[in-house]
């Protein structure tokens, strides 16, 4: 599999114009082109926005899910094709290597952008004012991109990347709101599938972890939790906390079991671990929560 370190070494790779910068390039697409790329890494974050007529983009070996106006998002070292592309009207795709970054506060709160490691049949669907916003700023982008570059052009640049990611990032929360509205809620599957974990008698093999769950729901950990937590206000491993504690509680009040057979028999390695997050859900050590119950 070709793994693209350089822009340079992209553009040349699939036919387009050398990039105007080392490590940054932006690419329009137009509805005349056909885009294919064999599967590929590289070292550089894309966004890209398109009105997709016909084909599929592989993001992390799952095709999102497209529509008008949508968004995709992919981070270094994904594995990434694209099968015979056609866009409804122009398109572009922003490439800026990780290193673009570099002296930049963005370089950590990218980090912070989930959307990033969805891995899921989930691209950013835009309502047309949205979709009029995201273009504004890939204009702003284009225009200072293609103009004789200065010492202000990197921090321009970087101000409308920042702009673009935040306005995703509330795009996206519309979208999962609206989208729980239509389809249900995703804190009742995720529920179900962790319920039917501890039926399996899977706790012997230690704590249900955040990608099995996933994995069962049939979505990426980043993503699922993004849903859990526009749901519930919790992430899936708070959730997966939660539910263990209060089965902790019920199995207290049995009274038949000591604290530590109780934390194993829930998955827990760490007896002490055990107490700090019962003591973090309850206010009280297990200890201390069983001794008031026989008192």
């Amino acid at each position: 599999m070709k793994h693209f370190k350089s822009l340079g070494d992209m553009h040349r790779e699939n036919g387009f114009a050398p990039p105007e910068h080392p490590m940054l390039s932006l690419v329009r697409i137009t509805p005349d082109l056909i885009l294919n790329f064999t599967q590929f890494t590289c070292d550089f974050y894309m966004i890209g926005l398109k009105d997709v007529k016909a084909g599929h983009w592989l993001y992390g070996r799952t095709k999102f899910d497209h529509d008008k106006g949508s968004m995709v998002f992919w981070k270094p070292r994904q594995i990434i094709e694209i099968k015979n592309l056609e866009l409804e009207e122009d398109g572009y795709i922003l490439l800026f290597h990780e290193d673009f970054l570099l002296g930049s506060s963005l370089r950590q709160e990218i980090q912070q952008y989930s959307f990033f490691d969805y891995e899921t049949n989930e691209a950013l669907h835009l309502s047309p004012k949205e979709e009029k916003v995201m273009r504004a700023l890939y204009e702003s982008i284009a225009l200072e991109y293609a103009n004789n570059q200065d010492e202000f052009s990197k921090d321009i640049i970087l101000a409308n990347l920042n702009s673009l990611l935040r306005y995703s990032e509330r795009f996206y929360k519309r979208q999962f709101i609206n989208r729980k509205n239509h389809t249900g809620k995703t804190v009742t599957a995720f529920t179900n599938a962790l319920h039917l974990y501890i039926q399996e008698g899977r706790l012997k093999s230690g704590l249900p972890s955040v990608s099995e769950m996933a994995t069962k729901l049939g979505t990426s950990p980043r993503y699922l939790s993004s849903l859990l937590k526009i749901e519930t206000g919790k992430t899936t491993q708070e959730l997966i906390h939660i539910a263990l504690i209060a089965i902790a509680k019920n199995r207290l009040r049995a009274g038949h079991e000591n604290v530590s057979e109780i934390a194993f028999a829930l998955g827990f390695e760490n007896l002490s671990y055990f107490a700090k997050l019962f003591k973090k859900e309850t206010g009280i050590s297990p200890t201390n929560f069983k001794k008031q119950l026989l008192n």
